[in-house]
């Protein structure tokens, strides 16, 4: 019978296979583009890297991802570091990937970019988010390094400016890994006092790198939900990191930062006496304008010569109590015309005159009714007659109608 071929289980080829390329392919890095990029919940990372003409999957274990500074996408070119292993159980070889940065722009400037469009859209840079500094600060709350030149600037530039302004120092690293947790902590700490006015945060040049903590969105949200307003100094004029855009007030250095945020005192004296100066000034004109407005009263003639309008006064009396006289008696003399009228009328139309003439009245004893007919009086009664000078008092005996 001949000879059976000598075979190879499945498991046995694939893991001569797998050894044979984790040895020789071990610490390489490898450009593609992503595609099929997948976030699982574990924190693993599964990409596919391609080229015109092939595929290669990669994996990113959760440990190696925490160190990613960006986010990955598809499309995205990269360079992978790693190692080639083989997966058993599906039989493929893949990347074991520990490291992953773009290709053709820095991790950094990316990472930098996707953070800051994310920030953006938040609304972590606006303009209307950022709080005015108070113009008076007593005390300064600094996040820096306590040993860095950043410190010392801040120090002397204050003390020169304003001994009286306080600074109290939150020592942190200002670079390095963690230290962006540090100076979030050193916002947060300053944040819970109530005698603390202002806080600045920074540190002095350095590389990207160097810079790093103040680009993290801890950092970034410490500066963004401060109750205290933040002035960011980190690094030089040119640079900027995302915790300068969220910050009240980006100063260009540390330095800077000192001369923005702690009122000169010499400043302040010299402002005080200009305005003093210039009260005294409008005092003055003041005092000046209303001693002339006085001057002008005091020439008045009332006041030059007041005699002359008490006189005047006096005159002006006079003829208006002449005139009252006059006035009265013209009054009297019309009153007394008209009582002489009306006593005429009244004497004329007076029945003691109509008596005068040879009249009489004649009026019932009993009840003093005047008797206008021969039916107001009876033959028996008594009846009262009143001529001009005399009342007669008689017995009536006939009454006889008519004439």
């Amino acid at each position: 019978m001949p000879e059976q071929p000598k075979a190879y289980t499945v498991t046995a080829i694939t893991r001569i296979i797998k050894s044979s390329l984790e040895e020789q392919f071990q610490s390489i890095w490898v450009e593609g583009e992503i595609s099929n990029y997948h976030l699982h919940s574990s924190g693993h990372r599964y990409i596919t890297l391609k080229d015109e003409n092939a595929v290669l999957k990669v994996v990113m274990w959760r440990s190696a991802g925490m160190s990613l500074r960006f986010e990955p996408e598809n499309g995205q070119k990269v360079l992978a570091f790693g190692d080639i292993t083989v997966y058993e159980k599906g039989g493929q070889y893949q990347l074991q990937c520990r490291k992953l940065i773009p290709s053709g722009i820095g991790e950094l400037e990316l990472a930098f970019r996707q953070l800051h469009e994310k920030l953006s859209a938040e609304g972590l840079f606006d303009e209307s988010r950022k709080k005015p500094l108070p113009r008076f600060p007593q005390r300064i709350g600094v996040v820096t390094s306590p040993t860095g030149a950043a410190i010392r600037d801040i120090i002397q530039i204050a003390r020169r400016r304003n001994p009286s302004v306080q600074l109290i120092i939150y020592p942190c690293a200002v670079q390095g890994e963690g230290a962006e947790n540090e100076i979030a902590a050193g916002i947060g700490y300053f944040n819970t006092r109530t005698d603390i006015d202002l806080i600045i945060t920074g540190r002095g040049g350095g590389s990207l790198e160097d810079l790093w903590p103040f680009n993290t969105e801890v950092t970034v949200l410490a500066v963004a939900g401060s109750r205290i307003p933040v002035v960011s100094a980190v690094g030089h004029e040119i640079d900027i990191t995302l915790s300068d855009l969220a910050a009240d007030l980006r100063a260009p250095t540390p330095s800077a930062a000192a001369e923005l945020t702690v009122w000169s005192r010499r400043e302040f004296l010299d402002d005080l006496d200009l305005l003093l100066a210039a009260q005294a000034a409008q005092l003055a004109t003041m005092v000046e304008y209303a001693r002339q407005q006085l001057r002008n009263i005091m020439g008045r003639p009332i006041f030059r010569r007041p005699e002359d309008a008490v006189n005047q006064r006096r005159q002006e009396l006079d003829g208006l109590v002449r005139l009252l006289g006059a006035a009265g008696k013209n009054l009297f003399e019309r009153f007394r015309n008209g009582l002489s009228l009306g006593l005429s009328r009244l004497e004329a139309l007076s029945p003691l005159k109509t008596l005068a003439r040879g009249y009489s009245v004649s009026r019932r004893v009993s009840d003093q009714k005047v008797v206008r007919s021969h039916e107001d009086i009876g033959e028996g009664e008594r009846m009262e007659t009143i001529i001009a000078d005399a009342r007669l008092i008689s017995l009536v005996e006939t009454v006889r109608k008519g004439q």
